[in-house]
């Protein structure tokens, strides 16, 4: 059954304020909608009362992943409520950047942050994770290229930063992670002309993530899960027997058990378990035209392998297979503001500053996502209350692309009852729910939430000095 005739695109949607994030909308205007080819077919809008061993409420990466493995190691065929179309959020707006991270703290920081007992055990984890979605991509039609990732200092103080990492990576963890020259990187990727010196990973693979999302749902529907989107969830409530009711805008369904899987679109209404524990941030896309052989040449693209800058708000580029130029960063603070042509101009200055040749190239595709940050910036795949037969795995942080899938595998453990006694299930992202925010790290408070946005425009301000000036 096809998907029925949705509501229009909305631009300027914002979870902070939203109800919900629509019924049936139309996708983003995004590279990856434009070439993905023609969705799965889905099973329509929920209709009237039905049950449902485990409901999945959202069907990106990790909706369909925890749905797929739910079926497909533990014999349960779990029903997907999707708001809009079938990974019409993150997943079809990202970067399609599948990196060996997740969350925003890099692997020092777990040190400090736990102790090298725990950021060991959080490194084969994460490892783990991503060799899985590695394995997924090669089975899974998506544009994949096996490339590593290279992390371009764009100031001389990062070159110190770079010089630690890679000493951790290596020493520390293992990795054969290497510093090159600016030299190195312009003769083998790219001739990017503002960095000025590199980090290179093996572990990274770019994906076209609409397709490697399509390729989920496929699998899952295949194992008899239930995929329904133009269906909401608007009203939740949990019976004293456990039991919990989910209303969508056409049909109702009850559940033992209910995994949330809603990353930067998680509404505030949606659920008491996630209220107010989630920022969720702005990201931009562009995608320019096809580059001639001339300006292939003028730039020195001789790979597909995925590139990121220094800065705190970093920026996020590549070399995709038709030979254009993929580039992304931050962008507004609010939903009411994402169509302000500035938000443009920082990406297109900054294809005309890191690649000269291109300053000006037309730009074919332009998009904006909501990205699922937690307030201590790591993942959750967690069940926050044990009186509850809840669960979610959110907070990725713009990591997401890779640890999703193995989020979702992990989820689906836990909502099937095969965690328990299970170390692995005993580390931070696992053992605690989200927070809510904090003032420097120090007191987390529920009262903060309403300066969210506040304390946000003064640290992109704060961002912005250190990042270029300080």
């Amino acid at each position: 059954m096809a998907t029925p005739a949705s509501q229009a695109y909305n631009p300027i949607y914002d979870p902070l304020l939203a109800p919900d994030p629509g019924t049936g909308s139309h996708y983003a205007p995004s590279y990856w909608v434009a070439t993905a080819g023609e969705p799965p077919e889905d099973d329509g809008p929920l209709l009237g009362d039905s049950v449902a061993d485990v409901v999945v409420i959202g069907a990106g990466s990790t909706g369909m992943s925890t749905a797929l493995y739910l079926a497909q190691e533990h014999g349960i065929q779990a029903v997907v409520l999707e708001a809009n179309r079938a990974a019409w959020g993150c997943s079809s707006r990202s970067g399609g950047q599948g990196q060996n991270a997740s969350g925003r703290l890099t692997r020092s920081q777990w040190i400090g942050r736990w102790g090298l007992d725990v950021a060991k055990k959080m490194d084969t984890e994460i490892r783990t994770g991503f060799e899985n979605f590695k394995a997924l991509t090669q089975d899974i039609d998506c544009d994949a290229f096996d490339g590593g990732h290279l992390y371009l200092a764009h100031r001389p103080k990062k070159l110190e930063y770079l010089k630690n990492e890679a000493r951790v990576r290596r020493d520390i963890f293992g990795y054969d992670t290497r510093l090159l020259t600016p030299e190195e990187v312009r003769s083998r990727y790219c001739d990017e002309r503002e960095h000025l010196g590199a980090l290179y990973e093996h572990e990274g693979v770019g994906i076209h993530p609409l397709k490697f999302t399509f390729g989920l749902i496929r699998r899952a529907r295949a194992l008899g899960v239930r995929l329904h989107p133009a269906s909401p969830v608007q009203g939740w409530e949990t019976g004293a027997d456990g039991i919990h009711t989910l209303h969508t805008p056409t049909g109702t369904v009850r559940a033992r058990r209910v995994a949330v899987c809603t990353g930067g679109y998680t509404g505030q209404r949606l659920s008491p378990h996630t209220h107010n524990k989630l920022l969720p941030i702005l990201s931009n896309s562009v995608v320019t035209r096809p580059l001639t052989d001339a300006e292939l040449a003028a730039t020195n693209f001789v790979s597909q392998t995925f590139l990121t800058d220094t800065r705190t708000l970093r920026f996020y580029y590549r070399l995709l297979p038709d030979k254009r130029l993929q580039l992304g960063s931050r962008s507004s603070i609010t939903g009411a503001d994402a169509q302000d042509p500035a938000h443009l101009k920082l990406l297109t200055d900054a294809i005309a500053r890191k690649f000269p040749p291109l300053a000006g190239i037309q730009i074919d595709y332009s998009w904006w996502g909501w990205v699922d940050v937690s307030h201590d910036m790591m993942p959750r795949i967690a069940r926050p209350d044990p009186k509850q037969t809840v669960w979610y795995a959110v907070g990725y942080g713009g990591n997401g692309v890779s640890f999703s899938t193995w989020a979702g595998k992990r989820l689906a453990e836990r909502v099937a009852g095969k965690d328990a006694g299970q170390e692995v299930f005993q580390l931070p992202i696992y053992n605690t729910p989200l927070q809510y925010p904090n003032l420097f790290n120090v007191v987390s408070a529920e009262a903060f939430a309403p300066f969210r946005r506040f304390g946000q425009f003064f640290l992109y301000k704060w961002y912005w000095l250190r990042d270029e000036k300080i």
